[in-house]
């Protein structure tokens, strides 16, 4: 895990110094903090660009728990990612890939098994409207 860490980190240097150098030679130069300001916000722009017709297409279609999974599994892989950095950083445990890895596996089981008992009750739910209807 450490050592993906590293490579992620040398990977945007790369990328960071790469910006920096084509910003000063177009741009006359900018500060680390404008550089950032008009990154992430660029990105951030894209992602709402992809994620904002996609979740009104489900929003549309009634799937708002699918809009919800990917929240919480967006949040989830922010979180494991967070809590395996603090290990690293506190040598309070081992900062392992695996980790982040089995936890997001128990979320995905935990939600299938939900996703299977919500099922049971909504065909529940069906047959007795049924039963009662006639």
């Amino acid at each position: 895990m450490a050592e993906i860490l590293k490579l992620l980190v040398k990977l945007m240097a790369k990328v960071h110094n790469a910006i920096v150098r084509y910003c000063n030679v177009t741009f006359g130069g900018m500060s680390d903090k404008m550089l950032h300001f008009l990154i992430i916000g660029i990105l951030g722009m894209g992602m709402i660009a992809i994620i904002y017709p996609m979740f009104r297409y489900l929003a549309k279609r009634k799937m708002i728990m699918a809009i919800s999974w990917i929240y919480v599994f967006t949040l989830l892989v922010v979180i494991t990612f967070g809590i395996e950095i603090g290990q690293k950083i506190t040598n309070t445990g081992n900062m392992e890939f695996t980790d982040i890895v089995a936890g997001l596996t128990g979320f995905m089981c935990m939600f299938l098994i939900m996703m299977a008992i919500w099922g049971i009750v909504i065909l529940i739910r069906k047959l007795i409207e049924k039963r009662s209807a006639y």
